[in-house]
């Protein structure tokens, strides 16, 4: 269970991170639409894991591969925006979170599922 001052800066990195990503993620990694899903950060506050959620692109472990090679200028124009709201600017590691499209997938399958079961009533009732 998070603190609540782990909440608190959490909350902050996600969202100057998210300001970050819409300035200058085209000169980071392109044309993808990459989301924050969620900021964690360890009691000591000096770790924060990122969980980003990428669009618009095949190979996302290969944006969130860029993205963790760009982390030195990522915390340095972080550390500008949030230099006066915290003691020390935490180090960085980003993550792919897959919820979303874990979520696409089973439902999916139970799209088909549903298909499936409609079309096997409609067979029995037709016979």
């Amino acid at each position: 269970m998070a603190s609540i001052k782990q909440q608190q800066v959490a909350s902050l990195l996600q969202h100057s991170l998210g300001d970050i990503f819409i300035r200058e993620g085209r000169n980071i990694y392109g044309n993808a639409f990459v989301t924050i899903m969620q900021v964690r950060l360890t009691p000591d506050l000096l770790l924060a894991r990122i969980y980003l959620s990428v669009y618009n692109m095949p190979d996302k472990q290969a944006i969130v591969g860029i993205i963790e090679e760009s982390k030195g200028h990522i915390r340095h124009l972080l550390g500008m925006q949030i230099r006066n709201k915290v003691r020390r600017i935490p180090d960085l590691e980003f993550y792919l979170d897959d919820t979303l499209d874990e979520v696409a997938r089973i439902d999916a399958l139970f799209d088909r599922i549903n298909t499936e079961d409609a079309k096997r009533d409609n067979d029995e009732h037709n016979q």
